[in-house]
C-alpha cells in the first residue's frame, strides 16, 4: 500500500470548495531532529542567547509601569486588602499558559511563537489569524508603551512645559490631534538598537530592566520599614481582608492578569537559543514566578502603607511615601516607571519582525520580511519596518483607546498554544509534508495513499482479548482513539467558550443562560473525562525536539487555561471586538489573494510519519 498524498489535486474541479477548505487545515512540519524541515534555503537568526538574557526579555517585557498605577486603582475599586491575593490568583491562571508554552517551545524550538505552534498543530487558516492577530498586537503594544513615556518623562523634568520644545507634545491647530515627537524618537532609538544585533539588544534590555527592579525593591524594602514602623495601618480595618468580598477579589484578579502579559516574548526568541530545551522553560518559568513575587511584595507593602480607600488612583505608591513624609521617593518611582516603559518598549517591538520572518518563510507573507542581515543576523526588514509603523502610531495618535486591542491577539494566543498542547498529546499530526527534494526520488517507489476503513470498537488481537475479558473485552484501535480524542478536544473547546458566554452575559434571559451553561459544563466535563480515560498518542514522544519540558497534569492544565482565557475574551466588551473584528477582515482578504496563493505548501506532497524516515534512508541510498 502506498502512502503519499497530494492533499491540493484531490477531487478534481468539482471539489474545488472542499480544496480551499483543505487550505486551511494544512499543517507544515515540524523542524525536529527526526525530521528537519527543508529551510537549508533560509537564512538563520544567531544562536546567541542563553538563560540570562531569557529573564531579562521576560521580566522586562512583562513588567511595565501599569503596575505602578495598578495598584491603586485595582485595591480601591475591587480588593481591597486582599490586592496581593489577586496577583497570585492572576499569577497562577498565567503559569497554565507559560506551562503550555514552556512544552512547545522546546519542542519547537523556532521563530514565530503561537503562530508557529498553529501550524504546526491546528492548521494554515487559525496560524495565519494568530499571526495577524499578533502584528496587531505589538505593533498597538509598542505605541501605546511609547505615548506613555512622555509624560513620566516629563515628571522628572519637573512637568510637561520643561520638556524641550522638540520632545513635548503639541497640539496641530485645527484638528484634534496632539503628537507626541518623544513617543516617536524612542522607537526609533529602540528599533536602531534592535538592528544592531539581539545579544546587544538584549544587554540592554537587562540593564533597563535592572533599573526597574531596584526601584521595585526600594518600594518593598522601604516601605516594610515604614510599615513595621506604623503597624501596618492599611490592614487594621473593621471591614476584614475582603470588604468586596471574594468576588471583589477575582474581578480584580481578572484586572491584573493583563500584568503579566509578555512572558511569551521569551518563546518567539527559541531560534536564537543556544539550549532550547534546558533554557527556554526556565526563561520562561522563572520570569514568570520573578514577576509574580515583585507584584505581590508591592501589593502588600502599598496596601499595609495606606488604607485602600485612600489610595490614589493616579499615583498610589509616591502618594503613599509622600504621606509619610518622603517627598523624593517620587522621582525614584517615576524613574522606575520610566524604565519598566522603555524596557517593555523593547519587548513590543522586538517579537514582531520574528513572526513577520516566520510568516514570510512559509509564504504567507512576501519575501522581503524573511531577509536577515548577514553581520547582525537580525530580520533587519521585519524590525525596521515594525519601527516606523510604531513610531507614526506613536507620532500621530492616542492610541489608549485602542489598548484593548493588545489583549485580543495575547489571549487567542493563549489559547490556541493550550489547544496545541492537546493536539500534540492526544492527535499529533500523522502525516507531514515531504520536502520538494525527496519528492521526486520517492516517488517512484510510493503511490496515493488510499485509507482504511475500521470500526469504532474492535477485537484485539487474542492474548489481549483474554487479558480484556473481565472489563469487557473490547479496546480501541489506534485510528479511533485519535478520532474520539480528536473530538473530545473540540466539544471541551466549543463546552469551554458556551460556559465563558453565558457566565459573563448577563443581559441574558435567565433561562436560556442558565441553559447554555449546563450544555457548556456538560461538554466541558464529558471531553475531559474522555481525554482523561484515553490513552494519549504514543506518537507524541517523537514528534518534535525530545528532551524538552513536557506539561504536567494534562489534559486538566491546558483545558482549564482555555476556560480561562476564553472568559477574558469574552469579557473586553463589544467595541475592542468590533476593532479587531477590522483587523481580522482585512487579513482575512490578504490570505485570500496572497497567502493562500504563495504559501509554501500549494504543492505539497503529505507522507505518513511512518514511512519519513524511509523514504529519506532510499532517498539519500539513491543519491549515494
Amino acid at each position: 500500500m502506498g502512502f503519499m498524498v497530494n492533499t491540493q489535486n484531490e477531487g478534481g474541479s468539482g471539489n474545488h470548495s472542499w480544496g480551499c477548505l483543505r487550505n486551511l487545515v494544512r499543517r507544515k512540519q515540524v523542524d525536529s531532529s527526526n525530521g528537519k524541515a527543508e529551510t537549508h534555503h533560509h537564512q538563520q537568526l544567531a544562536k546567541a542567547l542563553t538563560f540570562p538574557h531569557l529573564i531579562a526579555i521576560g521580566v522586562g517585557s512583562t513588567i511595565g509601569a501599569g503596575v505602578y498605577i495598578l495598584v491603586g486603582t485595582v485595591a480601591r475599586e475591587h480588593s481591597g486588602p486582599a490586592l496581593a491575593f489577586s496577583f497570585l490568583i492572576a499569577g497562577i491562571s498565567a503559569a497554565l499558559s507559560a506551562f503550555c508554552y514552556a512544552e512547545l517551545s522546546s519542542r519547537f524550538p523556532s521563530a514565530g511563537s503561537a503562530y508557529h505552534y498553529s501550524y504546526i498543530c491546528i492548521g494554515e487558516g487559525v496560524a495565519w489569524l494568530i499571526g495577524w492577530a499578533l502584528i496587531l498586537e505589538y505593533t498597538i503594544g509598542g505605541a501605546t508603551v511609547a505615548r506613555g513615556i512622555s509624560p513620566n518623562l516629563a515628571m522628572i523634568f519637573g512637568g510637561e512645559d520643561c520638556l524641550p520644545i522638540i520632545l513635548a507634545r503639541h497640539q496641530i491647530p485645527g484638528l484634534d490631534i496632539v503628537v507626541d515627537p518623544c513617543a516617536a524618537v524612542l522607537v526609533f532609538i529602540v528599533t536602531g538598537l534592535l538592528c544592531l544585533g539581539v545579544k546587544e539588544s538584549t544587554f540592554a534590555q537587562g540593564i533597563v530592566t535592572t533599573v526597574n527592579v531596584c526601584v521595585m525593591l526600594f518600594v518593598i524594602v522601604a516601605g516594610s520599614y515604614l510599615c513595621f514602623k506604623t503597624g501596618w495601618v492599611g490592614y487594621e480595618l473593621p471591614t476584614g481582608y475582603f470588604p468586596y468580598g471574594v468576588d471583589g477579589m477575582l474581578t480584580g484578579s481578572a484586572t491584573v492578569f493583563f500584568a503579566y502579559i509578555g512572558f511569551d516574548s521569551v518563546a518567539s526568541m527559541a531560534e536564537e537559543v543556544k539550549n532550547p530545551q534546558r533554557d527556554l522553560p526556565l526563561g520562561i518559568g522563572l520570569s514568570l514566578l520573578l514577576c509574580c513575587l515583585l507584584y505581590m511584595m508591592v501589593s502588600v507593602v502599598i496596601v499595609g502603607l495606606v488604607p485602600y480607600y485612600a489610595m490614589d488612583p493616579d499615583t498610589p505608591i509616591s502618594s503613599a511615601f509622600a504621606s509619610h513624609g518622603i517627598q523624593w521617593a517620587a522621582y525614584l518611582i517615576t524613574l522606575g516607571a520610566v524604565m519598566a516603559l522603555c524596557s517593555a518598549l523593547m519587548g513590543s517591538i522586538l517579537p514582531q519582525p520574528r513572526i513577520l520572518m516566520a510568516m514570510a518563510r512559509d509564504g504567507l507573507l512576501p519575501s522581503f520580511f524573511s531577509n536577515v542581515n548577514q553581520r547582525t543576523h537580525v530580520p533587519i526588514n521585519g524590525t525596521i519596518t515594525t519601527g516606523v509603523c510604531a513610531a507614526v502610531l506613536a507620532f500621530f495618535m492616542d492610541v489608549s483607546q485602542l489598548a484593548g486591542m493588545v489583549s485580543v491577539g495575547t489571549l487567542v494566543a493563549f489559547t490556541m498554544v493550550a489547544i496545541s498542547v492537546l493536539i500534540v498529546r492526544y492527535v499529533p499530526p500523522d502525516e507531514v509534508p515531504l520536502p520538494s527534494s525527496l519528492q521526486e526520488n520517492s516517488s517512484s517507489h510510493v503511490g496515493i495513499s488510499s485509507s482504511s476503513k475500521q470500526p469504532l470498537l474492535c477485537k484485539a488481537n487474542a492474548s489481549i482479548v483474554d487479558k480484556e475479558k473481565a472489563q469487557g473485552g473490547w479496546v480501541l484501535n489506534k485510528e479511533n482513539r485519535r478520532k474520539l480524542a480528536g473530538w473530545s478536544i473540540m466539544f471541551t473547546c466549543i463546552g469551554n467558550f458556551l460556559l465563558s458566554y453565558a457566565a459573563s452575559s448577563f443581559l441574558l434571559p435567565g433561562l436560556l443562560r442558565y441553559s447554555l451553561c449546563g450544555v457548556g459544563g456538560l461538554l466541558l466535563l464529558v471531553g475531559l473525562i474522555v481525554l482523561s480515560c484515553v490513552d494519549q498518542d504514543g506518537a507524541r514522544h517523537s514528534f518534535g525536539h525530545s528532551g524538552g519540558f513536557i506539561c504536567p497534569f494534562v489534559p486538566l492544565l491546558p483545558i482549564v487555561c482555555i476556560l480561562i482565557n476564553m472568559y477574558l475574551l469574552v469579557n473586553l466588551g463589544a467595541a475592542t471586538w468590533a476593532r479587531v473584528s477590522v483587523w481580522l477582515v482585512i487579513g482575512v482578504f490578504v490570505y485570500i489573494f496572497y497567502g493562500r496563493r504563495n504559501s509554501s505548501l500549494v504543492n505539497a506532497v503529505y507522507v505518513s510519519t511512518a514511512h519519513v524516515q524511509e523514504i529519506r534512508r532510499t532517498s539519500g541510498h539513491s543519491l549515494a
